[in-house]
């Protein structure tokens, strides 16, 4: 489904969101707290400018009594998404962030990867899947650092952890590539790019990635990762605990200056290695 058609079908989401709960009596506040979000989320779900998750969308069939409407229309927006369903409410509310704060334990935030390296990290966890499944992965990571290059796009914060600058995705070759273009977006100002160093030792939430968003008219986010499962956290005291740990990683992690250096240092020893085979 084209961006553009998946944008029209979240406006009919709203809209038909909206009319149902308006023909049920609810206010937005009232709906709100019948399915345990803010009258302000409701607000924004008819709008089309946040995308309810799937449980709160099972919530309100429940109490709008719609016979799961809503649900099959969030199920049929996730499925038709170019991002792995636990990842897609995410990726819909990246586009809408006005700063992002990502730490990446082992590998190089989306954001932040060339096309080469993105696919050497999808072929890891798809070894077998079809040339077709890898290009489209691919160009959609590829095309969601786009926002990068606008000129409303989001303060974007990354701290990567030394094991990130090591672990050679794709071969040397390309990680001297992958670890140059993050220098480049840092020398740019479109980044600003911290490295957690391993004698840095022990640090908050160990080997688990961790993404802060903010928006505009909308609460913070926070969104970690599992074993191919997602959780996007929107819970006031949720969110604050995730910052105070982000704040933990950027304490302990280099100067900008110092963590480009390293990762200079960390691009040139690939290069030194690759021409050595």
């Amino acid at each position: 489904m084209a961006n553009g058609s998946r944008q029209a079908a979240w406006e009919f989401f709203g809209a038909e969101l909206k009319r149902r709960r308006e023909a049920g009596g609810f206010t937005q506040e009232g709906l709100g707290g019948l399915v345990f979000v803010s009258g302000g989320y409701i607000g924004q779900f008819e709008q089309a400018i946040r995308k309810p998750q799937l449980d709160v969308a099972q919530r309100i069939d429940e109490v709008l009594q719609t016979d799961g409407i809503f649900e099959r229309m969030c199920k049929k927006l996730i499925n038709n998404s170019r991002y792995a369903d636990y990842f897609a409410a995410a990726a819909e509310l990246e586009a809408l962030a006005t700063k992002i704060c990502d730490f990446a334990p082992t590998v190089a935030p989306g954001l932040l990867q060339t096309a080469e390296y993105a696919r050497a990290v999808v072929l890891a966890s798809n070894p077998l899947a079809a040339e077709e499944y890898v290009q489209e992965t691919v160009k959609a990571r590829v095309d969601r650092a786009q926002i990068l290059k606008d000129a409303a796009r989001p303060l974007h914060w990354a701290i990567l952890h030394e094991a990130a600058l090591r672990i050679p995705a794709g071969g040397p070759d390309t990680m001297a590539r992958q670890l140059d273009h993050i220098v480049g977006l840092a020398r740019e100002r479109k980044v600003l790019v911290q490295v957690l160093p391993y004698a840095a030792g022990a640090y908050p939430q160990m080997g688990k990635m961790l993404r802060l968003m903010e928006f505009e008219d909308a609460p913070p986010t926070a969104y970690t990762e599992g074993v191919y499962s997602g959780n996007l956290l929107d819970d006031p005291a949720v969110v604050k605990r995730a910052q105070a740990t982000y704040d933990l990683l950027r304490a302990a992690a280099l100067s900008p200056e110092a963590s480009l250096a390293l990762i200079e240092s960390a691009a040139e020893d690939f290069r030194r290695c690759a021409s050595t085979t």
